[in-house]
């Protein structure tokens, strides 16, 4: 008997890409062979995928982007892609396939529905993507990354809490050291790929903030290429001590080193805050479909572990505000810190990897 095989199929975003890494380190630990489905957007954030897995790329597309030419080719492009996978898993059939959303797992995910491969999704968010939606009533489970999760009739749900990957889950819980008259650190991220009104309004915030509270704060701020000169400079200018990317490869160091975490409230940013444990300030992503940000991050904010501003409430004065509050006020901090770890779900591999063998064992059976 061969390794069990699992098929993962995940793209688009960090988002979908960093709870598959975490089911990926798992499952090779419990001496599967796994195999990752994405595209080339995808393919971006493999890096850090453990080296024994194994990297395809899939033929798929969206309508959400390019003219009328490109969006005439998504057809064919997806019906070329499922064919592609059906063959291969004719050829190398696995026991469970896996899809975490985005247009790169619909292949994967359409193939084993033909071929009545056990699969099952995770969503990330409080409301089913467009992808998921379209297999929600077509796979074994669902597991729901933030509950409850909108599900369609049909549809079984069951609340796992979203992976994270391994190099959150060894600074879990990491001790806080709560806001004083020493060096703090403020995190800013806008998900995996950066937010243009962070940089816009976040370097103003901190600028604005009493001379000696400012005095102590450095900043690591992830913001996008095209705003990285301008948002370096007026950090400079101010005296503002920041380091400025376009991606942080050490997240996880970063957070469990700082007094508070300004975000956007993607599902992994909202996972890593909960399970690190962190005062936060979200702002959700206005234009994300289904307002699925304010989904994800309702559960922090009702615990008391973070502040949400609505994008549209979103200015210098409101966020300086809001950091003044945080950072002068160590008790509530602190208190912010144990309600974020309150939320979390460090288990959410685990239970997971627990979908997967049952799935399995089915085949099997």
């Amino acid at each position: 008997m061969g390794k069990p095989y699992l098929l993962i199929a995940a793209g688009g975003t960090g988002g979908h890409m960093f709870p598959a890494q975490a089911l990926a380190e798992a499952m090779l630990q419990k001496g599967w062979r796994v195999r990752l489905s994405t595209d080339a957007r995808g393919a971006r954030y493999t890096s850090g995928f453990p080296q024994p897995t194994e990297i395809v790329e899939a033929s798929s597309a969206t309508f959400a982007r390019g003219g009328l030419a490109a969006k005439a080719m998504v057809g064919p492009k997806i019906a070329g892609g499922v064919t592609s996978m059906s063959i291969q898993m004719m050829r190398d059939r696995p026991d469970v396939v896996v899809g975490f959303g985005g247009y790169p797992s619909i292949p994967a995910l359409g193939a084993a529905t033909m071929l009545k491969i056990p699969r099952m999704i995770h969503e990330q968010n409080g409301v089913l993507g467009r992808v998921n939606q379209l297999f929600a009533t077509r796979v074994s489970h669902v597991a729901c990354g933030v509950w409850p999760t909108d599900l369609p009739e049909g549809a079984r749900g069951q609340h796992t809490g979203n992976p994270v990957r391994a190099a959150v889950l060894e600074r879990a819980a990491a001790g806080y050291i709560p806001p004083g008259d020493y060096p703090m650190s403020i995190l800013v991220m806008g998900g995996s790929q950066g937010a243009r009104i962070l940089s816009d309004v976040v370097p103003g915030a901190i600028a604005a903030l009493p001379d000696d509270l400012r005095a102590h704060i450095r900043v690591a701020h992830q913001a996008r290429d095209e705003d990285g000169e301008r948002v370096t400079t007026f950090y400079a200018d101010h005296g503002i001590r920041a380091e400025v990317k376009p991606f942080f490869q050490d997240v996880p160091c970063r957070m469990s080193d700082a007094q508070l975490v300004i975000s956007r409230s993607g599902a992994s940013s909202v996972a890593d805050i909960s399970v690190i444990g962190r005062p936060s300030i979200l702002i959700p992503f206005a234009a994300a479909a289904g307002d699925h940000q304010t989904a994800n991050a309702r559960g922090l904010v009702q615990a008391g572990g973070a502040i949400m501003i609505p994008e549209s409430a979103l200015d210098v004065s409101a966020l300086t505000e809001q950091i003044t509050a945080v950072l002068t006020n160590p008790e509530a901090a602190q208190k912010m810190a144990h309600a974020a770890l309150s939320t979390g779900a460090p288990d959410a591999t685990e239970r997971l990897v627990h979908l997967v063998e049952q799935l399995a064992q089915k085949e099997t059976a």
